[in-house]
């Protein structure tokens, strides 16, 4: 790829809207291990100039990684898009490993959140469950290989070409299932 004129440095923060801060900051805290880090509240939205009091609180997710939330008193309940199926939209976080994945699920479990989960993806193990604003929530330990990454790089253009051309699933990354299957099988 020829030099791009924007050089990236990470993602600053994202955001999502909540119900309640504090239930939101409260909720990341203890049932992951977030922190709270900063908030942001005033009248006027600062980039539009609207009047629509908000409080924008973030939180720190590890290595700088911050997500953020705004929750809007003044705007109509938070609600979903109607037309995306619920697994579809979701904050996936990293953990160091499966042992560490097994011992979040069953931290998460103990406070009464259903988990499902861990599902294998080939090259990385997830559990997922929901916020209480709604939003899912994924855990996620790396699994694959440096030959696992680099055929998936090998063959990303390949499928989005046959995906924009079928909008049926290409087959050039199959392997991902067979190594899930065969686990299964010895389990």
């Amino acid at each position: 790829m020829a030099t791009h004129p924007i050089k990236l440095g990470g993602v600053h923060h994202a955001a999502y809207r909540c119900k309640d801060a504090q239930q939101t900051v409260d909720w990341y805290e203890r049932v992951l291990g977030m922190e709270y880090t900063s908030a942001f509240s005033e009248d006027h939205v600062p980039s539009t100039g609207a009047y629509d009091p908000y409080m924008h609180v973030f939180l720190d997710a590890g290595n700088n990684n911050i997500l953020a939330f705004f929750e809007l008193p003044h705007q109509p309940e938070m609600g979903r898009d109607a037309n995306t199926p619920a697994w579809v939209q979701h904050l996936a976080f990293r953990v160091e490993s499966e042992e560490a994945l097994l011992t979040a699920k069953a931290h998460i479990e103990s406070l009464g959140i259903d988990v499902l989960g861990p599902t294998h993806h080939g090259i990385f193990k997830s559990i997922y469950f929901f916020d209480p604003n709604g939003h899912r929530v994924e855990l996620a330990a790396d699994i694959g290989t440096d030959d696992h990454y680099a055929e998936l790089k090998r063959v990303a253009m390949p499928m989005l070409d046959e995906w924009t051309q079928t909008k049926k699933a290409p087959r050039h990354a199959d392997w991902l299932h067979e190594i899930a299957r065969a686990e299964h099988a010895n389990t």
